[in-house]
């Protein structure tokens, strides 16, 4: 089940279960070397989410806001979700092959909780396979 996306974006559709409606969120999906290591840097926000792939762990160092750490299995199901200040190293997480980012409290408002699961639609012409 070898997922591969390029550099882009896409949509990021949340299952959060039977009693809610499926979310779609805006996403930049981050899968070279280079857009992995840039990741949030520099920013003052985050629109929607950044699907680091593939990862494992992250760090907030030099970062100038909160986020909201997903931290994802190879078959997009939600290990453990996290809020990161400025600063902080996450350490890696066992079983996981993706990270996603997000604005600190936009997770919780979405409904994404471990266990639940998502799946990135990556933009017409930016490559990838679809995943979920």
């Amino acid at each position: 089940m070898g997922r591969r996306w390029s550099d882009g974006r896409g949509t990021l559709i949340v299952h959060a279960g039977a009693e809610q409606a499926p979310v779609r969120v805006g996403l930049e999906i981050a899968a070279s070397y280079r857009a992995r290591t840039r990741g949030l840097l520099g920013r003052d926000a985050v629109d929607g989410a950044m699907l680091l792939t593939p990862a494992a762990g992250v760090h907030t160092f030099r970062m100038r806001f909160p986020i909201d750490v997903a931290y994802l299995d190879r078959h997009l199901t939600v290990l453990a979700v996290r809020t990161m200040r400025p600063g902080r190293m996450g350490l890696p997480r066992m079983g996981a092959r993706h990270v996603l980012e997000a604005a600190a409290g936009a997770m919780r408002g979405w409904g994404l909780r471990a266990g639940g699961r998502v799946t990135v639609v990556p933009q017409e012409g930016d490559g990838g396979a679809a995943g979920g």
